[in-house]
């Protein structure tokens, strides 16, 4: 399956380094690019890509109103948006996490590690470091009220609330079936089932709700 990329980002230079690294590729296509929220939107909805690579800082409207516009588009449900910022730990993590980002990459992370995330997130992963989980907790744990549970979490099974309860914990599948000793196909299983009947885009967004609705391993 060919990765289908548009790259948003204002610097020329960071657009011109990701597509030849990308064009490089076999089996992934960049198929758009923009230097602006305005422009990045209409590409996205003329080119419908797997994956979209997007700044957070830059002139209105910035790379958190694509994301939203984006995630509000029932025809764009497919599209996965990865956030593009020079600190890991962004001050706007979480609003980003909240608004449906598959999850962070660092503009001068290693051309490999680029390369594997838009992979991982086109095949419907996330890219939550342990790091930025800790930042989502934290920033819950000093809101002034209580994080509420997702409206539709009776409907996950007992082992179901439990897995989901783990990937709140920014851990992969394949430490989760270590710490439940099971297979990670079945812990894979479990967490397709869950973001099912929650209605999350993403794996990024399944943390958010486990984190919202007090899960805990």
């Amino acid at each position: 399956m060919t990765v289908r990329v548009v790259l948003v980002d204002d610097q020329a230079l960071v657009r011109v380094g990701l597509r030849t690294l990308f064009t490089a590729e076999s089996d992934i296509e960049v198929v758009g690019e923009a230097a602006d929220g305005t422009e990045a939107f209409s590409v996205v909805e003329h080119t419908r890509p797997d994956v979209v690579l997007c700044d957070i800082r830059m002139p209105a409207p910035d790379g958190l109103e694509v994301l939203r516009r984006i995630t509000a588009d029932p025809v764009l449900r497919g599209v996965r948006v990865v956030m593009l910022t020079t600190f890991e730990l962004d001050e706007y993590v979480f609003e980003a996490l909240h608004a449906g980002a598959s999850g962070f990459l660092l503009k001068d992370a290693e051309p490999t590690a680029l390369l594997d995330a838009v992979r991982i997130v086109a095949d419907g992963g996330s890219l939550l470091a342990p790091s930025v989980t800790r930042r989502v907790i934290e920033h819950f744990l000093h809101r002034q009220e209580a994080p509420g549970p997702h409206p539709r979490l009776g409907a996950l099974t007992t082992r179901e609330r439990e897995i989901v309860a783990w990937v709140g914990t920014g851990r992969s599948n394949k430490e989760i079936a270590h710490e439940l000793v099971v297979s990670p196909e079945t812990v894979r299983t479990h967490v397709s089932r869950a973001m099912t009947k929650l209605g999350a885009r993403d794996r990024a967004q399944l943390v958010v709700f486990a984190i919202r609705s007090g899960l805990q391993p």
